[in-house]
């Protein structure tokens, strides 16, 4: 390791807890110990009080309520059907792999992300909602024992405490199903014990986040499910005590990803709704934090129903969204969510959702992107200015680009990140918003803040953005200040089947949207062009975009002022005036 990159991971683990330090030196100790003696781990891990719920032949007899159905049981379509099983394959994130028969759990050549997803067990989902059950449960449990024999205790991804916990809350929704009553039921609940005794002791304490909260959901659902009211109790009463860490008070996430957000508020219906079921009745943190959690969804949404993609985000299919019930909020042309630090301004069939918040909370970068004061533009309901989103979490130059200041729209110095995002979920310095402030007159609304995430660079330079939005159309100021001389940049990421053509001191752009003229002015000389950018359009998938671009290379301060307006004569052939 270079000096430089020493001093990058100090920059990174300075923000963290030192109990995520311990937390993660212990998990890492349990897992050495666990590839070298995995008998006497799993017999230490599985715990005296795992069966505390009544037992027949030596196995627990329980299950979750026959009231119950957890939200993956709600939108089957989304999972491989009994077809694609026979057939020895199955398709994963768009990517389809041979499982062979029988199958073959080890795909070291596969994305992680992938193999995670093939050992969550939640695309057994679709077998379930099969009409020939007896089919079915014949597939799960030639699946299963094959798994089974495949991935020892302990050792690969499938004994990392994620996919673990994912597939332990699979395993007892799909129990009742798939398994009950067939010949690999006292097996299959032998093997979640087992799973409740080693979640128990590999609760992700070190991350925090999502993960923590998946962990303690599955000791939840396990706890109910073996009839173990002393792990359920205290899960939940972990979980209870996340809530006030994760859930901020405007209702978002902490780790300030619309899609994430999605995740943690569907499993906390789930834990509420289980719970409820088995007759032990929510806690009101918990009833409170989902209410709020719903009003905050339903506030971002953009205007075609999608949800956002900021930071590490993914399409959420509308089956979900629909599911998780998000709440209409108010409806008026200005709201600001000051905790997640968004604001949503909408006038005039223009609809713009600024990022004037911090990129991610200090001990959890691993969602973070460098786009702050970035933002979104619709227009008549369909995108004008989108994000690139996230193809991959694989490190790499296509991660490094997904999270760069380059690929998102807002202004980058001298071709660095206003967040120094590196790896492929780490992140050093991050950039620190001040001033933050929005408002509403008779004519619209403005929005503006600053952040200091380039004050590393000579001269110590802030960013400073305005966007003033009225029913004519956007207009964003930018200016630079500090000293020396530096490069700036300002991007708009356009979608991908948007065109492109340059004039004079700015340029027309066509999309699904409508036609647009686009002015851009600035303090000193300014080069315009378009680059081509990228936006990813699923799992290691992307497709080409074009990418207008100002650039100014001066000393500071710098100004840019950039006006987005629809073209007069409805064919472009007119820059327009300034908002």
């Amino acid at each position: 390791m270079t000096g430089e990159e020493l001093a990058l991971l100090g920059r990174t683990a300075v923000h963290l807890q030192p109990s995520q330090v311990a937390h993660r030196a212990r998990l890492r100790t349990q897992r050495a110990a666990l590839r070298r003696w995995p008998g006497l781990g799993q017999r230490l891990l599985a715990g005296p009080d795992m069966a505390a719920g009544s037992t027949a032949g030596g196995v627990t007899r329980a299950g979750w309520p026959a009231s119950f159905a957890p939200l993956d049981a709600l939108a089957p379509e989304r999972w491989p059907d009994i077809a694609e099983f026979a057939s020895g394959r199955i398709t994963l994130l768009g990517m389809t792999r041979e499982l062979g028969q029988p199958a073959r759990w080890q795909h070291a050549d596969a994305p992680l992300l992938w193999r995670f997803h093939l050992h969550y067990w939640d695309w057994a989902w679709g077998l379930a909602a099969g009409a020939d059950r007896g089919a079915a449960r014949d597939v799960f449990a030639r699946l299963w024992k094959s798994w089974q024999a495949s991935c020892a205790f302990g050792r690969g991804d499938p004994w990392l405490p994620y996919p673990a916990a994912l597939r332990a809350w699979s395993w007892c929704g799909l129990y009742r199903g798939l398994v009950a009553g067939s010949e690999i039921e006292p097996e299959f609940l032998r093997a979640l014990r087992t799973h409740a005794g080693f979640l128990r002791r590999h609760i992700e304490s070190d991350l925090g986040g999502n993960h923590l909260i998946k962990d303690l959901k599955a000791l939840v659902g396990l706890g109910v499910f073996l009839a173990d009211d002393r792990l359920a109790d205290r899960a939940l009463q972990r979980l209870t005590r996340q809530l006030a860490v994760q859930i901020l008070p405007d209702g978002g996430h902490y780790e300030r990803a619309p899609a994430y957000h999605c995740q943690v508020l569907a499993d906390l219906i789930d834990v509420a709704g289980l719970i409820r079921d088995a007759g032990r009745p929510p806690a009101p943190e918990l009833a409170e934090a989902i209410a709020r959690m719903r009003c905050w969804l339903g506030n971002v949404l953009t205007p075609d129903g999608e949800v956002p993609l900021l930071n590490d985000g993914y399409p959420v299919p509308r089956a979900l969204v629909a599911a998780l019930g998000p709440a209409l909020g108010p409806t008026g042309p200005l709201l600001t969510l000051p905790d997640t630090g968004l604001v949503r301004a909408s006038v005039g069939g223009w609809h713009l959702i600024a990022d004037i918040g911090a990129p991610c909370p200090d001990e959890l970068p691993g969602h973070a992107h460098a786009d702050t004061l970035g933002c979104l533009l619709h227009v008549g309901g369909v995108p004008l200015l989108v994000d690139t989103g996230t193809s991959t979490y694989a490190a790499g130059t296509v991660r490094s680009y997904e999270r760069s200041t380059a690929a998102h729209n807002t202004a980058e110095l001298d071709g660095g990140d206003s967040t120094e995002v590196w790896g492929a979920f780490r992140a050093g310095r991050r950039a620190r918003v001040r001033a933050a402030a929005a408002c509403r007159d008779a004519g619209g609304v403005t929005a503006e803040a600053e952040h200091d995430g380039y004050r590393r660079l000579p001269g110590r330079p802030a960013h400073r953005r305005r966007w003033r939005l009225t029913g004519e159309g956007l207009r964003v100021d930018d200016e630079v200040t500090g000293g020396r001389r530096h490069v700036i940049a300002v991007r708009w990421h356009l979608t991908p089947e948007s065109a492109v053509q340059l004039q004079a001191g700015g340029a027309v752009v066509t999309t699904a949207a409508g036609v647009f003229g686009v002015q851009i002015s600035a303090s000193g000389p300014l080069r315009i062009n378009v680059e081509a950018g990228m936006v990813a359009t699923g799992f290691q998938r992307t497709t080409v975009a074009p990418v207008l671009t100002c650039r100014i290379d001066s000393d500071l301060p710098v100004r840019v002022t950039t006006c987005w307006r629809r073209a007069r004569d409805g064919r472009g052939s007119q820059v327009v005036e300034a908002v």
